[in-house]
């Protein structure tokens, strides 16, 4: 899974083989390591999240951990629906590992989304829900509350379906969080769930959506 799919657009592999050329990412490229994202013309729904960890990175596959066996139960979809790129788009803050902080991994550069979410995103007309997992990529796409904390932001998600939804990282971690937020798991992950499961729907065609939808 390199980020391009059978179908993809040459416009969308013009602009991974710039990523890839990008002097930012000499780095990353001479080491052999690619950006780690999904992008099809297709997608319905697209996953920002914050940047690929060292497993994701080396395996080129993202949100392949616990982390992603727990954001594929809240969305409420199968590991083959969840790596279809045709389904869903899956665009990091950083497409690239960013590397090791004194406490756990350093935050995603926030050039890359800036440069490069935009072009991408340009080349996805049929996407109709952007799922906005953790603080960086709520701070990026929701300014609004951008000084909010992000129980705030998560616990408004209301106000922001049905076409962007926020969540908190669906990492192992964050399990004292969901403990003290029960509403979470009762009022946002259904909500969500709902919502994916109406783009799923085999009578929403993606180049003509349904009214209301």
């Amino acid at each position: 899974m390199q980020g391009s799919a059978p179908g993809t657009s040459p416009a969308l592999q013009r602009i991974r083989e710039e990523i890839i050329a990008d002097p930012a990412n000499r780095g990353a490229s001479a080491a052999g390591r690619q950006p780690i994202y999904t992008a099809h013309p297709a997608a319905r729904i697209v996953l920002i999240g914050q940047a690929p960890g060292t497993r994701a990175q080396d395996s080129g596959i993202p949100w392949n951990d616990p982390s992603g066996v727990t954001l594929r139960r809240w969305l409420g979809v199968t590991d083959d629906q969840f790596y279809d790129p045709t389904i869903f788009a899956i665009l990091p803050m950083d497409f690239y590992y960013p590397g090791k902080a004194a406490h756990g991994d350093l935050p995603p550069r926030p050039e890359v989304a800036r440069r490069w979410h935009p072009r991408l995103l340009a080349e996805l007309p049929h996407v109709r829900l952007t799922v906005l997992i953790g603080r960086y990529a709520q701070k990026h796409y929701l300014p609004e509350p951008a000084g909010a904390k992000l129980t705030d932001t998560v616990r408004a998600f209301r106000d922001y379906l049905p076409d962007r939804m926020p969540l908190v990282h669906p990492s192992p971690l964050n399990f004292r969080w969901q403990s003290r937020n029960p509403w979470f798991a009762e009022e946002a992950v259904p909500a969500l769930r709902a919502r994916v499961h109406t783009l799923l729907r085999p009578d929403v065609d993606p180049a003509g959506w349904k009214a209301g939808v």
